[in-house]
Parts: C-alpha cells; sequence; structure tokens
C-alpha cells in the first residue's frame, strides 16, 4: 500500500472519479445514508489516500486550521469494507495526522466523528469534547486531538 497527499488541481479525473466511488459506497450505500457528499470543500482540502494494486482503497480530506473548523481538521474517513480487516483505517489515520502536522505545522486537530468509531479515533489521540448530535441522521461526536 502506498500513500499519496494532493490538493484537489493535482487530482487525476481517474483519482478523482475512484475517490468519489469510495465515498459514495461507504457513506451512501453501505451506510444507507442519503446526504449531500460534494460540497464544495473538496477544493480547499488536501486529499490523502493509498493505493493498493493501482486502486485507491483508503481516503481522508485534510483542512487547515480555519477552513472546517478553528482547529485542523480529518474528514470523509473511508476504507473500502474488504480492506478492512488489515488495518489500514489506522495506518491512514496517523498518515493524515503526519500530514496535517508536516503540512499545517499544527497538532491540534478537530473531528466530526461517527459515535460507534469513538474507540478507534481514541486510540489515535482524540478525546470527545461535546455532546452527540444527529449529522445526516447517524449520531456523531466533536473530538480533538492536541
Amino acid at each position: 500500500m502506498e500513500f499519496f497527499i494532493k490538493n484537489f488541481q493535482d487530482l487525476t479525473v481517474q483519482e478523482l472519479y475512484e475517490i468519489l466511488q469510495l465515498r459514495s459506497e461507504i457513506f451512501v450505500v453501505e451506510q444507507n445514508c442519503v446526504y449531500q457528499d460534494l460540497d464544495f470543500k473538496d477544493q480547499k482540502a488536501l486529499h490523502v489516500f493509498a493505493k493498493k494494486n493501482n486502486k485507491i482503497i483508503a481516503y481522508t480530506r485534510i483542512f487547515k486550521p480555519g477552513d472546517y473548523f478553528k482547529e485542523s481538521s480529518i474528514g470523509r474517513v473511508v476504507v473500502n469494507q474488504a480492506q478492512r480487516k488489515f488495518g489500514y483505517g489506522h495506518d491512514l489515520m496517523k498518515f493524515s495526522i503526519d500530514c496535517i502536522q508536516q503540512q499545517f505545522n499544527t497538532s491540534k486537530i478537530t473531528i466530526s466523528a461517527q459515535v460507534y468509531l469513538t474507540k478507534f479515533y481514541q486510540s489515535h489521540g482524540f478525546n470527545q469534547v461535546g455532546e452527540m448530535y444527529l449529522e445526516d441522521g447517524i449520531p456523531h461526536i466533536e473530538m480533538l486531538r492536541l
């Protein structure tokens, strides 16, 4: 598995298509959630993705402080369902956190986490800072990593 980080303008058409397909596969189909994924924030984000056998299997988008939350942030965290058993979600989070530290010179990161993934994010240093809320009908919590 190989990691890449690109701004929106540097994504190839093929990469963008695979990223949007993966996000739709997980967030819309697997989670049975109809929502507007294309939110005009992709243009501000840095896109972190991993390829295995020349196919994108994992993805996040990261933001500098002020572009999404007050702090830097990580969102749209996805790993292809068939690839999750290999622990790639942990590799993806470690790489995304490192990218934020290198690209934005900060270690403060805010995320909007699905509640069922709380322990996963806690294992990467995130702590709950707010009450549970519904986002697109799915329970979420705000989490912060200092």
